[in-house]
């Protein structure tokens, strides 16, 4: 894919990066299902590989797939906001460089003609994905439903949401059953 090659290529943020550019993402026009994540971290870098991590492990987990199908970029297209290591700060990763969302973004939804279902990670990928502001992670993934089924919100997989999943047991009683079924439904050959 042409445009894959474009972005894999792409150097437009180096200079605020710390590390030499390394865009980590999965790109495939027959991608029914599209992960818009922030930004790769640290893990994913070093590996060239998204949610290559213990983030990847829960993420898998909640879609009920195999590591096998959720690297297979004919089922998944795993496209964060920001395409490299963006470096951390205080509280974590720093947000990903606002470059490649005003770059790259509407020419990669344009090679997702197959795409029926848009799972959104993080306050960032929220902002652009979905059509409704929330205050809060929370408040967007409590209102699942409203764009269900072709859009569904979810926190970072991240075991630093540890927390926030003993807070909300409600989104794995409710939310994972619905999201492991049409992910199921959009994997049948």
């Amino acid at each position: 894919m042409e445009l894959l090659e474009k972005i894999r290529a792409c150097t437009l943020c180096q200079e605020y990066l710390p590390l030499p550019p390394k865009p980590v993402l999965q790109l495939h026009g027959d991608a029914k299902i599209l992960i818009a994540g922030q930004a790769p971290g640290i893990h994913a870098h070093n590996a060239g590989r998204p949610f290559d991590d213990a983030s990847g492990v829960r993420l898998r987990q909640w879609l009920g797939v195999t590591e096998q199908d959720f690297y297979n970029p004919r089922l998944f297209a795993i496209v964060p906001m920001g395409f490299c290591y963006p470096g951390s700060g205080k509280q974590g990763d720093l947000p990903p460089r606002p470059e490649c969302a005003a770059t790259w973004r509407a020419q990669i939804l344009a090679a997702l003609p197959q795409r029926q279902l848009t799972l959104v990670l993080g306050q960032y990928a929220m902002t652009y994905h979905l059509q409704k502001r929330y205050k809060t992670v929370t408040e967007a993934v409590l209102d699942w439903r409203s764009q269900w089924p072709e859009t569904v919100a979810l926190p970072h997989p991240s075991p630093r949401n540890n927390i926030w999943l003993k807070r909300n047991p409600w989104f794995e009683h409710e939310v994972i059953p619905n999201l492991q079924a049409r992910v199921a439904s959009l994997l049948l050959p």
